[in-house]
């Protein structure tokens, strides 16, 4: 058995041909995989954003209720551990850069080997010390949006030479290996690109297929921050809008350069292929830029899958699923006895759907960001709960890796006399391992976007929406009756995806 993942990092499924879009984007690639594949229509990030969803792939478990972004726990059972058992051979090239920070610790590990490709984002590699050590550049007159000094010095690299974005570097890299190793068998390839997510920095070649740009500020304008969109106008967001395409097609093109090394080696015969990625991304619309800040929109989680699984007939599966979903159906694939997974999973194996001996492997899913709404979708409705009371709380962060993005739970986040309201036991219901307990209003993680205290900002009430009848969730329901019908379902969902019982009671769902 030999499968290909690939993730593709804030891919919106809204704009994709294979989902019907009104507003179309070029991607001729995956307009062909989904030809070979079965397209999934009614597929669902679970936590989020970039780690966290890592976290969900990797332990076929939600997270997002437990803890805020971070590394595999040392208790996790991870999908590649597992493979192990079965001798697959497990390689990853990515250029995903938040695996090599704080917060990002050992997802790497377990891969028999791997690549990583250094450039996005705010990573430094590129950047170097001036008179002053480390240099405080001004943000250039009339930037709009986000301004990273590290990322300015790697984009003049980038746009000097096209072929060193790390997407063409991540995605021929992998063809390279794809194609050494076409004779092999028992290999999982996990390829990753960071691209299309935000800064939309891209080659002009693929700006002008969208269209002459009559923007007059183009070179300033590439990376919207994590806001509402009334800080720009709607020139600015059309231009980021574009660029976000652009992008797109430029992951589009590369993720040909895999496909090719499967058609020119007759590879789809034997060879699964997988595409996804962990989350979407707002350009404007419910008047909100990027993720997180937020109601958890379907724009954000309502995601792409498309499964070509050798001698399943391509086509459509309208079934509840879920990026936990994928770590049991590779499993089975390489037929890795379920019973070494000491932990309980949330997800269950694609293939009874992929083989048509089952129409429903979920009546119900669960998704969300740390310390936000905990939200239930059913298939039609979606239903939003938000926290009880301003202060958020109870709230509790629980791990035994304590670190977050770029720091560590500890003197870089709190006050050392609140260390003493950190307690250590076995709080979690599936697994008899200890973890730290730490009180969430205690952590000043200095994340904009992200911060415990703040997630909840721009999640005014409870929401619920008829998503077949109102899918752009313009139009909340009032129905008290379908409303405690949802909340119902919600609280089921919460047990049986192991919720700690604080939650229920932020949540208003149970007195303390």
């Amino acid at each position: 058995m030999r499968t290909v993942f690939i993730l593709a990092d804030s891919f919106n499924r809204r704009f994709m041909k294979a989902y019907g879009a009104e507003e179309v984007m070029f991607t001729p690639n995956l307009d062909r995989l989904a030809e070979k594949s079965v397209v999934f229509d009614n597929h669902w990030c679970g936590s989020a954003p970039c780690m966290p969803a890592r976290r969900d792939l990797m332990t076929g478990r939600l997270n997002f209720m437990e803890r805020p972004w971070g590394g595999i726990e040392p208790f996790d059972i991870t999908l590649t551990s597992l493979l192990r058992t079965k001798n697959v051979y497990t390689h990853m090239e990515t250029d995903h850069f938040h695996y090599v920070e704080s917060g990002g610790e050992n997802y790497f590990c377990d891969f028999t080997s791997w690549n990583i490709y250094r450039g996005v984002e705010h990573d430094t590699v590129n950047w170097g010390p001036d008179k002053t050590g480390i240099p405080a550049p001004s943000m250039p007159e009339n930037f709009v949006g986000l301004y990273s000094p590290s990322y300015d010095v790697t984009k003049k690299i980038y746009n000097e030479k096209p072929e060193r974005y790390s997407t063409p570097r991540t995605y021929n890299a992998a063809a390279e290996w794809l194609e050494k190793n076409k004779d092999a068998d028992n290999f999982f390839l996990w390829v990753e690109g960071f691209d299309p997510h935000e800064p939309f920095d891209v080659p002009e070649e693929y700006i002008n297929l969208y269209g002459k740009d009559a923007y007059d500020n183009p070179d300033n304008t590439y990376w919207p921050k994590y806001e509402t969109a009334d800080h720009y106008t709607q020139e600015q967001i059309q231009h980021f809008r574009k660029r976000y395409k652009a992008l797109a097609t430029m992951t589009d093109f590369y993720i040909g350069k895999l496909l090719e090394v499967l058609d020119r080696n007759n590879m789809w015969e034997d060879t699964a292929v997988i595409f996804t990625t962990d989350h979407g991304f707002m350009l404007g619309e419910h008047g909100f830029m990027a993720k997180c800040v937020m109601p958890d929109y379907n724009e954000v989680f309502h995601i792409p899958l498309m499964v070509h699984m050798p001698g399943i007939e391509p086509g459509r599966c309208n079934a509840l699923t879920q990026n936990i979903d994928i770590f049991p159906t590779i499993l089975e694939c390489f037929a890795v006895d379920m019973s070494l997974c000491k932990n309980k999973l949330h997800g269950k194996s694609l293939l009874s759907l992929l083989r048509g001996e089952t129409e429903v492997i979920h009546d119900k899913l669960l998704f969300g960001i740390f310390a936000k709404t905990i939200n239930v979708t059913d298939g039609r409705y979606v239903y939003m709960r938000k926290a009880a009371n301003e202060e958020n709380q109870p709230l509790y962060i629980y791990g035994a890796m304590m670190s977050i993005l770029n720091k560590y739970i500890g003197y870089d986040t709190m006050d050392p006399k609140d260390f003493d309201r950190i307690e250590m036991g076995r709080y979690l219901s599936w697994v008899n391992y200890p973890v730290y307990k730490v009180p969430a209003d205690a952590v000043y993680w200095g994340n904009y976007c992200l911060e415990f205290s703040l997630v909840n900002n721009y999640v005014p009430e409870n929401l619920l929406f008829d998503i077949r009848q109102d899918y752009a969730q313009d139009y909340p329901s009032r129905d008290a009756e379908l409303e405690f019908k949802m909340i119902g379902l919600l609280m089921d969902a919460m047990e049986e995806y192991d919720s700690p019982a604080e939650q229920y009671i932020r949540l208003g769902l149970r007195t303390p």
